[in-house]
């Protein structure tokens, strides 16, 4: 598994256990997870946004 795959899974993750949406984002290399609230960066800097009311109940 790569180091994204991986903090994608994580990311995915943190939005379920919050319940709130997460924006991924890469800035110089790194990169970072943060509530999508309260992201106000490059919108080019996101990778992907995870919002956990998109894919429904685990039930």
């Amino acid at each position: 598994m790569s180091d994204l795959s991986l903090v994608q899974n994580h990311a995915f993750d943190l939005a379920q256990t919050l319940m709130v949406p997460v924006t991924l984002f890469e800035i110089d290399s790194e990169i970072g997870v943060m509530p999508s609230a309260e992201y106000d960066g490059d919108e080019d800097a996101i990778i992907n946004i995870y919002d956990p009311f998109a894919y429904g109940s685990a039930h």
